[in-house]
């Protein structure tokens, strides 16, 4: 049986990263995989590339990664992507969108927001034709040659952790560790099985918070004089959504 943590949308918010990768660290947890949104939001997008390239086996692009991968003239993104650099940069707009894989006899899929694109949302009480249309094959994703569709399908950007079961098919989000908009803990996922094998075995997915030093988080983004403060603030503390940019 192996372990797989599974996290996402960090958004530059190392302290809830470092929290998380403790946490993983004490559970003997060694394979860890990020689903996008490293950048973003929070005030140390440089630090969280880095920390990520360093920790994860896969990486796949977030809405926030793509962005920052292009040329804008909003000053807020522009910020961001000073601290960030030119190779940073380069690197998030080489991610994969999406990532497949077995498990226990299961096809698991892995992306950031949707098949269709990083941008297109969905929400766990969107219609069951949505999130149902979360197991389809498309371009973005590519297709197996036998033209199956994955048995489950874990994704972020809704920085909302749930897991539902849909027509035999299991839908999950893993949170957010950074800015997470259900309540005031990082969040993250577990997965255990046998990595690799079609052949079905015992299988789980484990949806973890974890508390870390929101204040603290909050004091870094003062000192770097971060724009969109006050809503990033507000989103930390209550975790609810307060129209910073998503």
């Amino acid at each position: 049986m192996q372990k797989i943590a599974v996290l996402s949308d960090i958004h530059g918010n190392i302290p809830a990263l470092q929290a998380v990768l403790d946490d993983i660290q004490l559970r003997g947890i060694q394979t860890i995989y990020c689903l996008g949104d490293l950048v973003g939001k929070g005030p140390q997008p440089a630090e969280s590339v880095d920390r990520i390239r360093e920790a994860c086996e896969v990486v796949v692009m977030g809405n926030w990664d793509h962005l920052m991968a292009k040329p804008n003239l909003d000053e807020d993104l522009l910020w961001h992507q000073r601290k960030l650099g030119d190779d940073r940069q380069q690197w998030l707009a080489s991610l994969p969108f999406s990532y497949d894989f077995t498990m226990s006899g299961k096809r698991i899929r892995l992306f950031h927001a949707s098949p269709v694109s990083v941008y297109t949302r969905v929400q766990p009480w969107d219609s069951m034709e949505s999130r149902l249309a979360m197991f389809d094959n498309t371009q973005l994703t590519g297709s197996p040659a036998d033209g199956a569709i994955p048995d489950m399908v874990g994704y972020g950007d809704i920085h909302n952790a749930y897991m539902q079961n849909l027509k035999g098919r299991t839908l999950f989000n893993v949170g957010s560790v950074g800015n997470p908009l259900d309540m005031p803990l990082a969040s993250y996922a577990v997965l255990e099985g046998t990595l690799g094998s079609e052949h079905a075995a015992p299988f789980s997915i484990q949806q973890i918070r974890v508390p870390y030093d929101i204040e603290y988080a909050i004091r870094l983004a003062e000192q770097e004089a971060m724009p969109q403060l006050e809503p990033y603030s507000r989103e930390l503390r209550t975790a609810r959504y307060r129209g910073l940019k998503d």
